[in-house]
């Protein structure tokens, strides 16, 4: 169906062209009426084609690496969808769908070609456009990407932090125990073996002020890098509830798509047993 150049005045890509410009663009473009839960296009399809929403609403979505369908975007009013596989002749990287009772215009890459001719500047807004679904994609990305606790931890660790969790992993290793069970030996025995003239002579005082200084300072180290792990358990925690809430709304998307179909296979089973209705009822001729 042709377009009514009105419409082209309320997308902002094409508000600054003229009524000629618009009268001309308006020729080669063509509106599209799309029921609600129809698909304007699939993945994989040929990207011959991009739309701009006039009303209604629209669903972008994709599939990721785990078979998830993941929502690109929601295009407003005056805004494109499927603009960067026409552009390139690509298959379709996305799938659309009406929401709603929706209205598009669609167009390909001749009628941009055209309206860039008539109106070079709108090349730029052209390139706004794809500049915020870009954006859009990062941010998807960005949020939807596992973070790992560890290193979110480790970004985020003082120098003081640091020395605690080495600490930590060094005071409870066997080569701690060893080499500690090693010096109190030699201290002991070397203060044995000088007799009067020791410096730390049986019961070793020295030596137990050395081991209460050492514990008092070792264990308030040590539990600065348990605080640690918990605020690491934590986190973990709250990531593995991020994935949860993610996957039981995919469940429930899921549950709702398999209701859906069955409906429709009990719509089908009536208009075949509708339709077979008849044909048992004709007469039969001897």
């Amino acid at each position: 169906m042709a377009c009514d150049p009105d419409s082209l005045r309320n997308v902002p890509l094409f508000a600054l062209l003229d009524d000629d410009e618009l009268a001309v663009l308006a020729v080669q473009v063509d509106i599209k009426h799309f029921a609600a839960r129809q698909r304007i296009y699939k993945l994989g399809d040929p990207g011959g084609r991009a739309y701009v929403l006039i009303s209604g609403r629209v669903s972008v979505t994709t599939v990721d690496e785990d078979q998830q369908e993941v929502v690109v975007a929601e295009p407003m009013s005056g805004e494109f969808f499927g603009f960067a596989s026409m552009f390139e002749e690509t298959p379709h990287h996305t799938s659309a769908t009406a929401l709603e009772e929706t209205v598009c215009i669609e167009t390909d890459r001749h009628d941009i070609a055209v309206l860039i001719e008539r109106k070079p500047h709108a090349g730029l807004d052209i390139m706004t456009v794809m500049a915020r679904q870009v954006h859009a994609a990062q941010e998807l990305a960005r949020t939807r990407s596992m973070r790992n606790p560890n290193q979110v931890i480790e970004e985020e660790a003082t120098f003081g932090e640091h020395i605690a969790d080495a600490v930590a992993r060094f005071g409870g290793s066997w080569s701690f125990i060893i080499s500690f069970g090693v010096a109190i030996a030699a201290y002991s025995a070397i203060n044995v073996a000088l007799g009067k003239t020791a410096w730390d002579p049986y019961p070793f005082i020295l030596l137990n002020l050395f081991l209460s200084m050492l514990a008092s300072v070792q264990a308030p180290v040590i539990m600065m890098s348990q605080n640690r792990q918990d605020t690491k358990d934590r986190l973990r925690g709250e990531l593995d509830f991020e994935v949860n809430r993610r996957s039981e709304s995919e469940i429930q998307g899921l549950s709702r798509k398999l209701n859906l179909l069955g409906e429709k296979m009990n719509d089908i089973e009536d208009l075949l047993r509708d339709a077979r209705a008849p044909r048992l009822h004709e007469p039969t001729v001897e």
